[in-house]
């Protein structure tokens, strides 16, 4: 694996830079919101289970219920095998996560090698869990291994964060963003925090959020 990793702002401030000589959008954009976050974090079993927890909840109903995981200590995999579904019930996972967090628990994943092997593996691997989808995957590759160069064109938020700074007609697919976001290598994963940051400047500029 010979990929380029985010490590510390410095490597965000780099690939930000190479973007807006890129595309004079990207400039325009980074006028609008500054400078971008680093947003590294750890990576391991705990991570995806807590991406598993959060699908389709709030920040506020996700953050709540991982609260009580971490309560009940549920949070690694032999636990969370040794648990009867009434525990993971009671610290608030329906039945569906409850068959996703197993087979995540069941899974064997070695999330060490992960470190070393390429992005694509990478997803290919996580996705053969039930339960974790390529957004999940591409999400994980990105933040918690810190693979420059990775995107998540499944994200509705870049969709219409594009759709809004390349003045679209209409919010792109996957497919299409995949496509348009080839461009952006090798630093795409600079190119989603930037489109995230416009995203959120367009809805507290209309008032939104």
């Amino acid at each position: 694996m010979n990929e380029r990793i985010i490590q510390t702002e410095a490597c965000v401030a780099e690939g930000a830079k190479y973007l807006a000589q890129l595309e004079p959008r990207f400039d325009f954009a980074l006028r609008c919101v500054g400078k971008l976050p680093l947003r590294r974090r750890p990576d391991g079993f705990e991570r995806l289970l807590g991406a598993i927890v959060s699908q389709q909840l709030s920040v506020t109903a996700a953050n709540a219920i991982w609260k009580r995981i971490i309560a009940a200590n549920l949070n690694g995999p032999r636990k969370i095998l040794k648990a009867r579904d009434d525990d993971l019930r009671a610290a608030g996972l329906s039945r569906q996560k409850i068959t996703y967090a197993r087979a995540l628990a069941h899974s064997g994943i070695n999330f060490k090698a992960l470190r070393k092997m390429s992005t694509t593996d990478v997803v290919s691997r996580l996705t053969q869990v039930k339960g974790i989808g390529t957004w999940t995957a591409e999400i994980y590759s990105m933040f918690s291994l810190g693979r420059a160069d990775v995107f998540a064109p499944g994200d509705l938020a870049l969709q219409e964060a594009v759709r809004i700074l390349f003045s679209l007609d209409s919010r792109p697919d996957e497919k299409r963003l995949r496509n348009i976001a080839d461009q952006w290598s090798p630093w795409r994963s600079v190119a989603a925090r930037l489109l995230w940051s416009y995203y959120a400047y367009e809805k507290k500029r209309e008032g939104v959020g």
